[in-house]
């Protein structure tokens, strides 16, 4: 067992930069997690932390049963694969590959078949003698991969891996870490401000903002049931619709229109409304729930229409009220008004104050 356990982890630079502040969470064999969030979240200085490139102000790093906290990079048995690459330019693909094994003293048979093993896996049997400049950067990054792999470390460390490639690579390269760690038996802790990366690759996402830990769950969870306003707004794309409106009664109020109020305690007087813009649909004829707007932009993305609708009644306010949703491609649109219909199942409530997802009884 090498589990990787975070508690408590604090990272203080001065009082005002605090890039880390007491995460705490557990990552077990066959999992991958993704630490997941804008630039500056802290996310880097995190993995930075558990690779022992840097030292916590306070708080504790465990790996399997034994505490890492204070020990050296050298000595804590984890492989990281930078977004540089970080190969040694004069060497050869089997040299690079090979050079760690060979500074722990490993038998030369033994890095030999660890080295080809790895090889057949990233398909790199046909470059094992090309020096990195002779390669492209898909290439040398699945030399960078095979110089972690051949360590059988207790955990894998990946900064941005991918981040360097164009669209077309990324997506290829993806696939291959896909399965090539679905094979592996050790924690994965993966960092990525690309939340496709992180929907595709993890088992589970840790969702950072300013230091902390907003939202740990499955991919899916976070998609679909969001911890607070944060989350909703960054995961998705294209992004949650985020509208605050006011409430009367047992509504919120969105331009003309009234949108009945989920079973809340108390009624606030605004309120933040969730929705995506495939969960926006076009009404149908005798659809009773239905809210106006006026089409202003439409942007192509290829089988769908992002469609942005400006609701009506809401023109009278500083910013008036806008709706995206996804419709087909193979409509044409133009600066009509559309008759709109928000699921109530679909929609997410959050608290204009806190941010925080609001719960009630459905």
């Amino acid at each position: 067992m090498s589990k990787l356990e975070l508690k408590n982890l604090n990272k203080t630079y001065t009082p005002k930069v605090i890039p880390v502040k007491d995460i705490s969470l557990t990552v077990d064999d066959n999992e991958f997690l993704t630490l997941l969030g804008p630039s500056g979240c802290g996310k880097s200085t995190t993995l930075r932390l558990i690779a022992g490139l840097e030292q916590p102000t306070r708080g504790k790093i465990s790996i399997g049963e034994r505490d890492v906290t204070h020990l050296s990079a050298g000595d804590r048995n984890i492989a990281m694969v930078f977004q540089s690459y970080a190969l040694y330019p004069h060497m050869t693909v089997y040299e690079n590959m090979a050079s760690g094994l060979k500074l722990r003293k490993i038998p030369r048979t033994e890095i030999h078949q660890r080295v080809d093993e790895v090889a057949k896996k990233l398909g790199l049997e046909e470059l094992m003698d090309r020096k990195p400049g002779q390669m492209s950067g898909g290439q040398r990054q699945r030399v960078a991969l095979g110089r972690a792999l051949v360590r059988k470390p207790d955990v894998f460390l990946l900064d941005e891996p991918l981040s360097n490639l164009d669209a077309l690579l990324r997506e290829r390269v993806r696939a291959d870490l896909k399965q090539l760690f679905d094979a592996q038996s050790v924690p994965v802790v993966y960092v990525t401000h690309d939340q496709t990366e992180a929907m595709t690759l993890s088992t589970k996402v840790a969702v950072l903002s300013n230091g902390n830990v907003q939202q740990l769950d499955a991919p899916q969870r976070i998609y679909s049931h969001p911890a607070n306003q944060f989350v909703a707004g960054f995961i998705g794309s294209p992004q949650m619709n985020l509208l605050t409106l006011n409430c009367q009664g047992r509504d919120a109020i969105l331009g003309n229109f009234r949108i009945p109020l989920p079973a809340l305690p108390t009624v606030p007087s605004q309120i933040v409304l969730g929705i995506r813009p495939e969960n926006v649909h076009l009404a149908e004829p005798a659809a009773e729930q239905t809210i106006q707007g006026q089409v202003f932009l439409v942007e192509n993305l290829g089988m769908h229409n992002l469609i942005s609708v400006r609701v009506t009644g809401s023109t009278e306010q500083a910013e008036p009220m806008t709706l995206r949703t996804l419709l087909p491609a193979d409509q044409k649109w133009g600066g009509e008004v559309i008759s709109l219909t928000l699921p109530p199942q679909s929609i997410h409530w959050f608290d204009v104050t806190t941010g925080d997802r609001l719960e009630f009884a459905r």
